[in-house]
This record gives C-alpha cells, sequence and structure tokens, in this order.
C-alpha cells in the first residue's frame, strides 16, 4: 500500500473548506492532517470531520504551527492575508501549497512568488477541470474571433463573495486580452452608468451579478454583427472545486520548489 499524501486545510469552517474537509476524507490516498480556521471561530477544538457525522481525530486549532504539523500540502481558499501568513509558515516548514484564494493585488501575488522559490505553489483562481478547459477554448477563439467582435464578461456568485470581479473572470478576461495582444489593465472596463458614449471596440467588459446562493457562473461573450458567441460554464456544486484543488494537491506532492498553475495539473501547458 502506498503511502497516503498528508493535506491539511485552511478555512475550515467556510463552505469551502468544508467541502475541501469532505473530499479529503474521503479521497483515496489522502490525508487529513491538519484543519486551520480563524481566532474566535465555534469549530475550533471540534472534530474536522464533526459535522458529516464523522471522526478523523484531527481537532480543528488557529494554531498555525500546530495544523501545518506533519502536512505535505496546505489546501488555502481563504482571504488574501490569512493566505500570506499561511504560506510564510509553509516555506519554514517546507509544506507545499494549494491556493485557491482570489483577490491579490499585485504586492501579494509579488510575495506569493517569492515563497515559490523554496516551495512548490499551485495557484489559480478556479480549480474547476471545467473551467480550466474553458480558459484554452477562449484563447483559441478570442484569436479566431479578433476583428468585429465586442467582448463581455458576465459573472454570477453567492451574496457572500466579498470580491468583484471573481478571480475566474478577471483570468478569464487576461486570457482574451493576451491572446488579442491587450493588456487588461488597460483595456478592461469595471461598470457603465448613465451616458458613457459609443463601445470602445477594443474594450473588455465586465458585469458582476451577486445575490442567493449561486456557486459560480460565468460567460464570455462575443458580439458581432449578425450573430453572438457565448462560452459558459456553471457550477453546480463546490465539489469541483475541491477534486481540482486534490488533483492539484496529488500534483505538488511529486514537485519541487515553482508556481504552478491548473494547465501544468491538467498537462494542458
Amino acid at each position: 500500500m502506498s503511502e497516503l499524501l498528508n493535506i491539511a486545510v485552511a478555512g475550515a469552517s467556510g463552505r469551502m473548506g468544508r467541502m475541501l474537509i469532505e473530499a479529503v476524507t474521503n479521497a483515496s490516498g489522502c490525508h487529513l492532517s491538519g484543519a486551520l480556521d480563524r481566532p474566535g471561530s465555534p469549530m475550533l477544538g471540534q472534530d474536522a470531520a464533526g459535522f458529516l457525522g464523522q471522526t478523523s481525530g484531527v481537532r480543528v486549532t488557529d494554531d498555525l504551527r500546530a495544523g501545518l504539523q506533519g502536512a505535505q500540502v496546505l489546501i488555502d481558499f481563504t482571504r488574501p492575508e490569512g493566505t500570506l501568513a499561511h504560506l510564510r509558515l509553509c516555506e519554514e516548514l517546507g509544506i507545499h501549497a494549494v491556493i485557491g484564494t482570489t483577490g491579490f493585488d499585485a504586492t501579494q501575488k509579488a510575495q506569493i512568488g517569492a515563497h515559490a522559490q523554496r516551495i512548490g505553489i499551485m495557484m489559480a483562481p478556479n480549480m474547476s477541470v471545467g473551467v480550466n478547459v474553458v480558459l484554452k477554448l477562449l484563447d483559441m477563439a478570442a484569436r479566431a474571433l479578433n476583428e468585429g467582435y465586442d467582448i463581455e464578461i458576465i459573472e454570477a456568485h453567492h451574496r457572500h463573495k466579498v470580491d468583484a470581479p471573481s478571480g475566474t473572470a478577471l483570468k478569464m478576461g487576461e486570457v482574451v486580452a493576451a491572446a488579442l495582444g491587450r493588456d487588461l489593465a488597460s483595456c478592461a472596463v469595471y461598470g457603465r452608468e448613465g451616458v458613457t458614449g459609443e463601445r470602445d471596440p477594443s474594450t473588455i467588459g465586465f458585469a458582476t451579478v451577486r445575490g442567493g446562493d449561486i456557486i459560480g457562473d460565468h460567460t464570455v461573450l462575443f458580439a458581432g454583427t449578425g450573430e453572438r458567441i457565448e462560452i459558459t460554464h456553471k457550477s453546480s456544486s463546490r465539489s469541483t472545486y475541491a477534486q481540482g484543488s486534490l488533483r492539484a494537491a496529488r500534483f505538488l506532492a511529486a514537485r519541487g520548489a515553482g508556481l504552478y498553475d491548473m494547465n501544468d495539473v491538467l498537462g494542458l501547458s
């Protein structure tokens, strides 16, 4: 029998944290070695798998060092500041990290790159296998539809999401802009109101919807004269993100230091 892969999960009380704990607990070849949560969380001290009616023997803790003890990989879907604090200790302890956190600014991304010189980090705004296949399709579509098509990106998420546009929508914009030879920072339009004037054909527009319990819907619209092409991905369960994260964790376990993305994991690079 092969050795189990020890995985710690950050944000244990969150929606994604619970989905990850369930996925790790039920996955062949994986072992939940730690569960981290914020100070003051009502889950502190409880069995990490208790909400599943199971006993994992792992207690949720806000002590980072204790929670990472024995882990080979940390999976982190929390907030930028928390993720960076986790990475500092991961680097010290030689633990790889799968990062699904979004909302990092340029300075924070540079810090992540610095950590990746010492440990393996797989970072992606969306861990879904389907979404990452869509990103490849968008690259193809943008190159073929490079003239005469206006591009708009529409995304919808649950009422609790704190950043907008979503990291996935921004990644879609980056892929399309790169395929067209544009810089997203200079061509993105994030909101329209009032008398805006005629649409600038060189721009890429974003529209954000927040409400209810929408897991995550993303559509990239290529609107031409006489036709529209829409490439859409809709998530009906966070389990797809959890399964993609496990795939990433297994990938990192066999790699050295470096900054990877889901294209590397899926062999799409």
